[in-house]
């Protein structure tokens, strides 16, 4: 199963989410995505949900020399949220991360004052929350982003994503009150590999989708 692109499976998506949101009860949805890549796939899901669309920002810290291979991930003004296992088979600490986190932290500042422009946050507290990415592979930003979201009391929290990684669904499941995935498939490597089109979501269409614009629709 591969998806033609990020709208294609964010229709898919929506559509197992109508389904759920028809037996669960949904109190004042909000769907945030995670930006880039999460976000087109979250226009139909909060379309479907009638619920108003945000994104939430969380940076990966990456390994040293590596940063591509996630190692942490931070959401908001939260700790670093590492993963433990990793820094100790790699011989890493967080004193020794701290430089990496704190350009990380800027970057995720800049761009969350990009996407925003000035506007706060959205209120999560006694809301049912729906955090859509376009796929998980280790789940390292979707753990940060979903403890982030929790700390903040929502009446329920979802995770929902067109494709991942079957170890990391298991590991997340406890993360959030439920999590759908269209497709767990055997000898999952990368997300990119189960969309024909993965092209990278550029700056400019996170912010005409979130305001509006040509890519609201």
């Amino acid at each position: 199963m591969r998806f033609r692109d990020r709208r294609q499976a964010g229709q898919d998506l929506a559509a197992r989410l109508e389904e759920w949101a028809a037996r669960t009860d949904v109190v004042d949805p909000l769907v945030l995505a995670l930006p880039r890549g999460g976000v087109p796939v979250a226009v139909p899901v909060a379309q479907v949900l009638h619920a108003p669309l945000d994104v939430l920002v969380v940076r990966k810290i990456g390994v040293p020399g590596r940063p591509e291979a996630g190692i942490g991930a931070i959401a908001g003004e939260d700790p670093p949220l590492f993963d433990q296992q990793a820094l100790e088979v790699l011989g890493l600490s967080e004193d020794r991360l701290a430089a990496d986190v704190s350009r990380e932290r800027a970057e995720l500042r800049r761009r969350e004052e990009r996407y925003r422009r000035g506007r706060p946050a959205p209120a999560v507290k006694d809301r049912s929350v729906i955090l859509v990415d376009d796929g998980l592979a280790t789940g390292a930003t979707a753990r940060a982003a979903l403890r982030h979201l929790r700390r903040q009391e929502p009446a329920r929290l979802v995770l929902a994503a067109p494709v991942a990684a079957a170890d990391t669904v298991a590991r997340l499941r406890a993360e959030a009150d439920d999590l759908l995935c269209l497709h767990q498939p055997a000898g999952f490597r990368a997300v990119g590999e189960w969309y024909e089109n993965f092209e990278q979501v550029e700056d400019d269409e996170v912010i005409a989708t979130l305001h509006g614009g040509p890519g609201s629709s």
